[in-house]
């Protein structure tokens, strides 16, 4: 099911599957900023990553002395999530554990994802709940693909990503199953602007740690940011589908990541996991701007 939220200058839909943005559009321009989850690039346009964020050793991982499959990025982005509540500027989505995601993953939670409109910006909540007896270990976090270019009379190559830093970053790659490498490579930066190059993301996403930077915008040729990500995350993804000249980028607020090619620990001893005590509560947010 898909609802709509609007102000006076965007109109934003979320699809109640995966609690998933699926369009945000300027009401003035008609300009559609959000990938719109053809599967000739990419079957999603902005899922939820929960409870775990990238892909694991061995497609598994291990808790209290027993092994649990599971997929790259969890289960949430598959699942339907309960309305809670909506306004015209605001919704708000719920999943509960239950007896199917039990099975994969032995922890009772909740997990609300919220987003409000406020001019030209999107809020984006995530709300999880311990409501088990036990210390919940878990990841989150997004994966939204916004148009690059948004006009066909340029190319994504012909675009710009600006960072609040001007120090070149430092990423990482992975391997062919999505694990991470220890290898670490440079992303130069020239006075906050990168260019896109062809041949940027022929090796996958660009996993940048240490939050080497906090707000990151698409530009136009001319450098002029036209959309911008904000958020106090301690690591993100840079990602466009390799070799496919793919009319998106995604910019991607992670609290958790893949595990490295060489892990060998189980759940807790997994990097930037996060712990969450019974009754307790975690929130994060970020912000996609229109400029």
């Amino acid at each position: 099911m898909e609802i709509k939220l609007e102000n006076d200058i965007l109109e934003v839909t979320i699809n109640s599957k995966g609690a998933e943005l699926s369009s945000i559009t300027g009401k003035e321009t008609a300009v559609q900023y959000l990938w719109d989850a053809d599967e000739k690039y990419w079957k999603r346009s902005a899922p939820v990553l929960f409870p775990f964020v990238g892909s694991l050793k061995g497609k598994k991982y291990i808790y209290d002395g027993r092994e649990y499959p599971m997929g790259q990025h969890g289960f949430a982005r598959d699942m339907e999530f309960e309305i809670e509540s909506q306004k015209n500027d605001e919704a708000w989505f719920l999943l509960r554990s239950n007896m199917e995601t039990l099975v994969k993953y032995p922890f009772e939670f909740e997990l609300k994802v919220g987003y409000k409109l406020e001019g030209s910006s999107i809020k984006v909540y995530w709300i999880v709940k311990n409501i088990d007896t036990k210390e919940l270990l878990f990841s989150i976090g997004g994966h939204p693909a916004f148009m690059c270019p948004v006009s066909d009379d340029i190319k994504q190559s012909d675009c710009y990503i600006k960072f609040d830093t001007e120090k070149d970053l430092k990423y990482g790659l992975l391997n062919s199953d999505g694990l991470l490498l220890n290898d670490v490579h440079t992303l130069k930066n020239e006075n906050g602007f990168c260019k896109i190059d062809e041949h940027m993301f022929d090796k996958d996403a660009l996993i940048i740690e240490g939050k080497q930077a906090s707000k990151v915008s698409l530009c136009t040729p001319d450098k002029k940011p036209y959309l911008t990500v904000i958020f106090d995350a301690p690591l993100f993804g840079l990602w466009s589908p390799a070799g496919k000249n793919a009319p998106f980028v995604c910019i991607e607020p992670w609290y958790g990541r893949c595990d490295r090619a060489d892990f060998a620990g189980t759940l807790a001893e997994r990097e930037y996991g996060n712990k969450l005590a019974a009754g307790e509560e975690y929130k994060k947010e970020f912000t996609i701007t229109i400029e």
